[in-house]
């Protein structure tokens, strides 16, 4: 394809508010996997959120260290200077490609996509009808557009497309509430396989995941109250590692649990480990997840109780480096195959049979975890399924 003709894909993120691994992976996995499609692909921030983790004082320049985060990411993975950053948190300044540049930018891209939904939509971003909405975290803003509110009417008017991450929306079992006005469709997250299929000479013994503890938020629906923090679900499973000879561990950053937590985690024989010790470098994370035997983590109250179908980005990870997958159902059993390579509970009964039937043939379940990862989630999948929806 000749490269002046290339159409182009603006991707609207937010990696400088959430300046880890975890998020950064996710974002350059649909900007490479777009631009291995044949896009020409730009990403830009524009969310107004200042980026707080990247400071270290109060007086320092953030609008300049996002945007050196984000040039150093870019540049990595050889995209070098299609990016933005307008400071819209501070003085509006635009960093990268000049404000004429990006308005262009705007007028001629085949899609603009606000990833996460993080982004209040711009009159530039909708003026052409190409903005998509592409929801990571399922529920919330479905209760609200349940409940007409007018914040949500309006944050969502200007988006052409809807996508979410929750797989089961369609399905009899799932009871997020949909929006006629704003139909959601079901979608996954994109992998790149080759980024992810390393080998480990080391001798993966331990069960893995990487998060946080607590978290506040919670979701009111139809007199019932969903919580947001992981915390309450693992407690339900928190003699797990007394139940079996199985090891597992809990990256989890250390601004989400105290000295109390650590305890209660500890003596019920989890290994605990600070996640922020190597989520803040690529490579190092990277390593974590391919180092695992596999995963074991629990999902959301609001995505279990209603069935959303929601799907961790960081286990399609772990499938992808060929690690099996023991999660919360939540209703993506409805979508993607189970029992072999990967594995959905709902008691604790059914994780110990995970974890035995895992273990009785491990080469096995790994192999199953690649070819569920390939099949389901490779970006040459997930993103010509996307781009058909939008008419590309």
């Amino acid at each position: 394809m000749n490269i002046l003709s290339r159409k182009k894909i603006v991707l609207l993120g937010m990696m400088s508010r959430i300046p880890v691994a975890g998020e950064v992976w996710g974002t350059v996995q649909y900007l490479l996997g777009f631009e291995r499609l044949g896009y020409e692909v730009y990403y830009v921030e524009a969310h107004g959120r200042t980026p707080s983790m990247l400071m270290e004082r109060e007086d320092d320049d953030s609008s300049a260290k996002a945007a050196a985060f984000i040039d150093e990411v870019m540049r990595r993975f050889d995209l070098g200077d299609h990016w933005a950053y307008q400071a819209l948190h501070a003085d509006g300044r635009y960093h990268g490609m000049s404000e004429g540049q990006l308005k262009e930018l705007y007028g001629s891209a085949a899609l603009i996509i606000n990833h996460h939904g993080g982004t209040e939509p711009l009159p530039e971003h909708s003026a052409t009808g190409r903005l998509i909405y592409l929801e990571t975290d399922p529920v919330e803003l479905e209760i609200e557009l349940y409940n007409n509110d007018p914040k949500a009417i309006a944050f969502l008017a200007p988006h052409c497309a809807f996508f979410s991450w929750g797989l089961n929306y369609g399905h009899a079992d799932c009871q997020v509430p949909l929006s006629e006005r704003f139909r959601f469709r079901p979608t996954r997250q994109p992998v790149l396989m080759d980024l992810w299929e390393h080998n480990h000479n080391g001798a993966a013994e331990t069960f893995t995941t990487v998060g946080n503890w607590r978290q506040r938020g919670q979701v009111k629906f139809k007199g019932e109250v969903y919580t947001w923090s992981k915390h309450h679900e693992f407690l339900k499973f928190l003699d797990l590692p007394r139940r079996t000879s199985q090891a597992f561990e809990l990256a989890l950053s250390s601004g989400s649990y105290d000295a109390a937590d650590q305890r209660l985690i500890e003596s019920n024989g989890w290994r605990l480990r600070d996640a922020l010790e190597f989520s803040r470098d690529l490579d190092a994370y990277r390593n974590y997840v391919t180092a695992s035997r596999g995963e074991f983590t629990v999902a959301k109250d609001q995505n279990i109780r209603l069935r959303s179908g929601w799907f961790s980005e960081r286990s399609a990870q772990y499938l992808a480096a060929g690690r099996p997958v023991i999660t919360q159902e939540t209703g993506f059993s409805n979508v993607l195959p189970t029992g072999q390579g990967l594995f959905a509970f709902s008691t604790m009964e059914e994780i110990l049979e995970a974890v035995e039937s895992i273990n009785s043939d491990y080469d096995k379940h790994r192999r199953a975890a690649t070819a569920l990862a390939r099949e389901y989630f490779s970006y040459d999948v997930v993103l010509k399924e996307l781009l058909a929806e939008v008419g590309l």
